[in-house]
């Protein structure tokens, strides 16, 4: 059973669609490390919320170079293969807002690593953007 808390905004067939086009968009960019086009689907500055290996809860802001800085660094060159396999459960609070919960499986030459994060995503001018990236372990990078 699946539980999703009620925030008294029931999202239409189009604000699914376009979420879902929007993380199609972005998962492209991602498994061609396009890096810089990754950051066009963002607003700055990012918010990110992580624990790190203390087990303290770290928040931060980063602008758009810490964001490809960091984000290049992390995703490599682009020489390995690399694919997601990815289960969203998008929670709208309003046709400008959602909080999407991710389960994804990485794939990177041969190997795989199970992930869980969230984003916060906001719609400005008919788009989606991310703003805000919620995800384990990164603390200790913030």
């Amino acid at each position: 059973m699946t539980f999703l808390p009620e925030t008294g905004y029931v999202p239409t067939d189009e604000d699914r669609a376009s979420l879902d086009a929007w993380f199609a968009e972005y998962d492209a960019h991602s498994a061609k490390r396009d890096v810089e086009r990754m950051a066009d689907l963002a607003v700055f500055p990012l918010n990110l919320v992580s624990d790190d290996s203390a087990g303290d809860g770290r928040s931060a802001q980063w602008s758009r170079e810490q964001f490809v800085q960091t984000m290049t660094h992390v995703m490599g060159d682009g020489s390995e293969d690399i694919s997601f396999e990815s289960t969203r459960t998008p929670v709208f609070l309003s046709p400008a807002m959602a909080v999407v919960f991710t389960d994804s499986v990485m794939t990177a030459n041969g190997e795989t690593q199970q992930l869980r994060y969230a984003d916060i995503l906001i719609r400005r001018g008919g788009s989606w953007a991310f703003q805000t990236m919620v995800q384990g372990g990164w603390g200790d990078n913030l």
